[in-house]
């Protein structure tokens, strides 16, 4: 229903019809609407912080390997990002709103992600493929940053004439060089 409605003009009665129960059985779980959406982002967090993550962890970070990974990472990020748009959107404006329930949520979806980027990155340096005052977590942090925003704002790249195939390349440009510490391979 968030897909086709806004989340402040969705009803109780509306939502249970729509889930084939009444309003009654609702209320038994949910105070109210608001609610009921947290825990959609709440299982949204758990299951996209695992799922993003591990697309960096069990992604190899050498060699011409490290560009496919980069891309995995890229193109899952923006397939997540598709799959939960109207939950996320709530999120986000929440968020903004200051409620700190979804900021929560929010916080707990990118911070899995941006550890295992850290974790990553200061391997790397570790490893000398990184300058040695480069400091993984604001690099983390930044590439999530930007997955986030791009994810969130794909449709007004398109409206300015940006395809997403242009954008995850150039995402998937910034990600490799800064995990990887590498060039990436000729013609790409």
């Amino acid at each position: 229903m968030l897909e086709t409605t806004s989340y402040r003009d969705l009803k109780v009665v509306d939502i249970a019809r729509a889930a084939g129960t009444s309003p009654a059985t609702f209320y038994q779980y949910f105070p109210e609407v608001t609610s009921a959406i947290l825990v959609l982002a709440e299982q949204m967090s758990l299951a996209g912080g695992t799922r993003l993550s591990a697309l960096v962890r069990d992604g190899t970070w050498k060699g011409r390997a490290a560009w496919e990974t980069a891309n995995r990472l890229v193109e899952g990020f923006m397939a997540f990002w598709e799959e939960y748009r109207p939950v996320l959107r709530v999120v986000d404006l929440a968020t903004e709103e200051g409620d700190q329930r979804f900021r929560k949520a929010r916080v707990a979806l990118l911070h899995e992600l941006t550890t295992a980027l850290a974790e990553v990155i200061d391997a790397q340096r570790r490893a000398g493929r990184q300058p040695a005052d480069l400091d993984p977590m604001a690099s983390a942090g930044v590439l999530v940053s930007m997955l986030a925003h791009v994810a969130a704002h794909r449709y007004g790249f398109e409206f300015w004439g940006i395809r997403s195939e242009d954008l995850q390349r150039s995402m998937a440009r910034i990600v490799f060089t800064t995990v990887s510490g590498q060039k990436p391979p000729d013609g790409r």
